[in-house]
């Protein structure tokens, strides 16, 4: 629960928190690398929502370019099989994507999806500004994502701001959005459903 209050406080009350850098070696993110062949160049937004006050409490991209990533800022999830630079997850493969969202479903919250296609060119833009950003300090989950659809072709739209909800409410509006919500009864003891995943053992990736 403190993660997703802790995205929505005032980021100048958090000013003196930092990032916490993280690099996975380079063997570890080439042997991860994953291409989704079976869909075309896109952006996803992921928006984490409280059943409750429908307020947004988490924003996240994933981004299907040369290799399908998960930009997570300020996120808590990980795998051992995705492995991560400053909040940039490598080798979201069609398993890492479901983890992922489960992670984040549970019964207070649900995940609402929102996928454009782009051209591989402003995909690969967005990987590029993805690795570039950097670590990401608490609170400031949609300003980095804002800031970074900001920077797109075809996303000047979608506001800059820090509220997910307005992000996501600002993406719907972009031509040939698909868009889907999933909820899962799980508990809030979502670090249960972490620890399980990690002993799934995952498949090679497909290249």
């Amino acid at each position: 629960m403190r993660r997703w209050i802790a995205c929505l406080i005032v980021p100048a009350l958090l000013a003196g928190c930092g990032a916490e850098p993280v690099w996975a070696p380079d063997e570890a993110v080439m042997r991860a690398a994953y291409r989704d062949q079976e869909h075309p160049p896109s952006i996803t937004l992921f928006t984490v929502v409280n059943n409750r006050s429908k307020e947004g409490g988490h924003s996240a991209l994933m981004i299907n370019a040369s290799q399908r990533v998960i930009f997570d800022p300020a996120g808590t999830w990980w795998h051992r099989a995705a492995p991560e630079r400053n909040d940039l997850h490598y080798g979201i493969t069609p398993t890492m994507l479901k983890f992922y969202i489960d992670y984040h479903a549970r019964e207070t919250y649900h995940v609402d999806v929102q996928t454009v296609e782009v051209s591989p060119e402003v995909a690969e833009a967005a990987l590029q500004l993805a690795e570039d950003y950097g670590a990401v300090p608490k609170a400031f989950c949609g300003r980095s994502t804002s800031h970074i659809l900001r920077e797109l072709p075809g996303f000047e739209t979608v506001p800059r701001t820090i509220f997910p909800r307005s992000i996501m409410r600002g993406f719907a509006r972009l031509d040939g959005v698909e868009r889907y919500a999933v909820y899962d009864d799980d508990s809030d003891d979502n670090g249960s459903v972490l620890v399980a995943q990690q002993t799934v053992a995952p498949a090679q990736p497909a290249r």
